[in-house]
């Protein structure tokens, strides 16, 4: 019992730290806006060109916070939209330019900040820590 408590604060600690790096990300690109705004960012970015529709559904999130943000996007030139080609009455949202190199940049920050907690390890201990990262979100079995 007390290692699965102790499995839980981990997790608890892994999590809050990755919102609090998440936050600081979201100031890198843009101090200005929500941190909500840079989620849509960023899964455009992993993702490319979406409806608001999809978005909303991909980052739970509902419609109106999705359109709201996006207004706000777009007025700062990060998010542009288009005539969806396959629905003339759709409309897709992506990344310009400037959104997706300031993203890239934030992104690189964080990059660095995780390579920094794992710049001593050993191949074999990132290898396992990888491994077992997969096992828990249920990507490999043993």
């Amino acid at each position: 019992m007390q290692l699965e408590l102790n499995l839980g604060n981990q997790l608890n600690v892994l999590l809050s730290a990755s919102h609090a790096l998440n936050v600081r990300t979201a100031a890198i690109f843009d101090p200005t806006l929500q941190p909500a705004a840079f989620l849509i960012v960023r899964w455009l970015l992993s993702n490319g060109p979406a409806s608001a529709t999809l978005l909303a559904e991909s980052t739970a999130m509902d419609r109106s916070s999705v359109s709201r943000l996006v207004v706000q996007l777009k007025h700062l030139g990060y998010v542009k939209s288009e005539t969806h080609p396959e629905d003339r009455r759709g409309v897709l949202l992506s990344l310009t330019e400037l959104g997706s190199g300031k993203a890239l940049k934030a992104i690189k920050d964080k990059e660095e900040e995780f390579y920094k907690r794992i710049s001593k390890w050993e191949d074999s201990d990132l290898e396992t820590f990888v491994y077992m990262l997969r096992c828990f979100n249920g990507y490999e079995s043993k």
